[in-house]
């Protein structure tokens, strides 16, 4: 390479980090004032770096065979930050590219011109919904990253409020105990912050959110009022309660206004995956689950799948990553193979998942079967989806379809998709979505097709709660474009 050409190379990173420099005040400005939260083809700008930036903008070409480049999507965020607009999520990546690529300019019109129009419902709307108090019940795997998921999106005008959390014990040296599991972690790496203790008011302070620490045996010996919280949505992640009388412990308390379980339920109580059926959700509802990891995974895939091409049955086999659940070392345990060292063994055992996809999607009851195999490996699961179609199909078509589905439909925030032929597990923790459509791996000989979707257990799932968190308050964020 010559030094002409090492000169432009440099030039145009530096080009780039300039314009990467410029866009993170705007993005997080846009979000702390308006709840305004900005995205480049569903990957979320906000919290992210120059370099986050500049990467996000790079997936543009994986899908699009076209990039976009930093200079080009820069006005579109700068005319957005002009407006008076109520919450929403905008993918400036797709507004730009269609602007620039898409044929959707229409004559001559400018960047702010072609923003107004495609933000009509939003400016100038006045934005009246009252904050909602939420409370961790459990400080667990999925209680802590939901802690840091709402903990990064403070601001006058975030509309989750994380004001509690309860757990059992209260020993010496609790406080610092759960405030060093929220600070580090050693599969989604250190918090994002400053995290501090107050002793006096038995607290936890994380980037200026104070949760306060309450001990408790039973959800109905708490008293939240008492800690000035009202009206709460209580996320019990402890797994303990399951039914509608242990879960109705939680609204004896005072303070708590509905409860959502990190878990299936039993019974009668609706077990949502968002994406596919949260618009079940009414007002009246008090108990609600967020079903499991591995439903939410396969869901939202298997619902596009039957929508395009219907589905006659099929078996969902889950590779799924150890949980505390299991032991290190081989010792008793209730159910069959879980007793045997989750580090050094692969362990057969059942799921419910692909039973529980029929309460969020009835049209598969009784069209699927499931097995689950543990396997060594802390966080990242896969599930396997062996379907019989009702027409056929081939590979192309199949992935394009899906494809599409990640980015253009109302699947949009629960299914993501990658073209990668060297991605592995680990480049998967810290996926914010539901599940990842391996595409390469994908097989398809006529009516039969057989799909690979990677899940992280762990962040996806606690980020498809939120949402339902969100759905339970009465928050509704479009996505912009729809």
């Amino acid at each position: 390479m010559t030094d002409a050409q090492n000169d432009s190379t440099l030039k145009s990173w530096e080009e780039r980090q300039e314009y990467a420099e410029l866009m993170q005040p705007l993005v997080g400005r846009l979000y702390r004032t308006k709840g305004v939260e900005i995205l480049v083809y569903g990957r979320s700008l906000l919290n992210g770096s120059t370099i986050d930036i500049i990467k996000t903008h790079r997936l543009v070409r994986q899908h699009e065979g076209h990039k976009l480049r930093l200079r080009e999507s820069y006005p579109f965020l700068a005319a957005l930050a002009e407006f008076d607009i109520a919450p929403a999520r905008i993918d400036i990546g797709k507004l730009a590219f269609g602007y620039h690529f898409g044929g959707e300019r229409q004559g001559d019109e400018s960047v702010q011109a072609y923003m107004e129009r495609n933000l009509a419902g939003l400016i100038g709307k006045a934005d009246e919904i009252e904050p909602q108090d939420v409370v961790l019940y459990g400080f667990g795997r999925i209680g802590r990253l939901l802690a840091r998921l709402l903990i990064e999106r403070n601001g006058k005008n975030n509309k989750l409020r994380l004001r509690a959390i309860v757990v059992r014990g209260g020993g010496e040296g609790d406080l610092e105990k759960r405030a060093s599991l929220l600070r580090r972690d050693s599969i989604h790496g250190p918090f994002n912050g400053s995290i501090t203790v107050d002793h006096e008011n038995n607290a936890i302070k994380a980037n200026g959110t104070r949760i306060q620490v309450i001990y408790a045996n039973l959800p109905d010996q708490v008293d939240y009022t008492q800690y000035g919280i009202k009206d709460a949505i209580i996320v019990d992640n402890t797994g303990v309660w399951k039914d509608e009388a242990g879960l109705g412990l939680h609204l004896k308390a005072k303070g708590a206004k509905k409860v959502l379980l990190t878990a299936p339920a039993k019974g009668d109580i609706k077990n949502i995956v968002h994406g596919v059926n949260h618009k079940d959700i009414l007002a009246s509802d008090l108990i609600v689950s967020a079903a499991s990891c591995t439903t939410n995974a396969i869901t939202p895939v298997l619902k596009a799948i039957h929508d395009e091409y219907g589905i006659r049955n099929g078996h969902v086999e889950t590779v799924h990553a150890y949980t505390n659940d299991q032991n290190l070392i081989d010792n008793y345990h209730k159910a069959e193979r879980r007793g045997r060292s989750a580090p050094l063994n692969m362990v057969i055992t059942e799921t419910g998942a692909a039973k529980a996809v029929a309460k969020a999607l009835p049209e598969l009851k009784g069209k699927l079967t499931g097995n689950a195999i543990r396997v060594p490996t802390p966080n990242v699961s896969m599930a396997i989806m062996n379907l019989n179609l009702n027409r056929e199909t081939d590979r192309e078509s199949l992935n394009n379809y899906l494809r599409h589905t990640a980015l253009h439909s109302d699947l949009q925030n629960q299914i993501d998709f990658t073209s990668s032929t060297e991605i592995v597990s680990s480049d998967l923790v810290g996926s914010r979505y539901a599940g990842i459509v391996d595409s390469q791996a994908t097989i398809v000989d006529g009516d039969r097709a057989v799909l690979y979707v990677w899940y992280d257990n762990e962040f996806g799932y606690s980020c498809q709660v939120l949402r339902v968190v969100q759905d339970m308050a009465g928050l509704e964020v479009p996505n912009i474009p729809a």
